[in-house]
């Protein structure tokens, strides 16, 4: 058996945005006993992380991170960039989401989905300014 659905995400600019409990009703409504959920982002200027979802110094110190290793295309370090098209974000964001990933795979066991205590699944996204994103989930039994 399989089954499809798409979620839409919206974000508020750079961050991580844990939509776990979108997922997990998906799941949890398929009555799939065992199986693999496919979760896959349509887009190449944001990415899917599995994280912390404790402690938000977690997201903050990623965000950082991220952010020091692949700063704007305006800091001078960036001088090699060509495509600019879409602002100064634009091209760092598709490093970083090359740095990713746009799809992972979480197996479903007894109906649910087998991850860690301290475990969330997260859309991180890369540009500046809003966006709605588009994230598939395909569950095959």
């Amino acid at each position: 058996m399989t089954q499809q659905t798409m979620l839409s995400i919206s974000t508020r600019g750079q961050g991580l945005y844990e939509f776990t409990d979108q997922v997990e009703d998906f799941v949890q409504a398929s009555a799939v006993d065992q199986g693999l959920l496919t979760v896959f982002v349509r887009h190449t200027s944001c990415s899917l992380i599995v994280q912390e979802n404790a402690d938000p110094d977690v997201q903050h110190d990623l965000l950082s991170f991220f952010q020091r290793l692949v700063p704007p295309s305006t800091d001078p370090s960036m001088g090699w960039i060509v495509h600019r098209q879409e602002g100064p974000d634009d091209m760092p964001a598709h490093i970083k989401a090359a740095l990713t990933q746009t799809s992972i795979g979480i197996p479903v066991s007894d109906g649910r989905l087998v991850l860690g205590t301290w475990q969330g699944i997260y859309l991180f996204e890369h540009r500046d300014s809003r966006h709605q994103r588009q994230v598939v989930l395909h569950l095959s039994s």
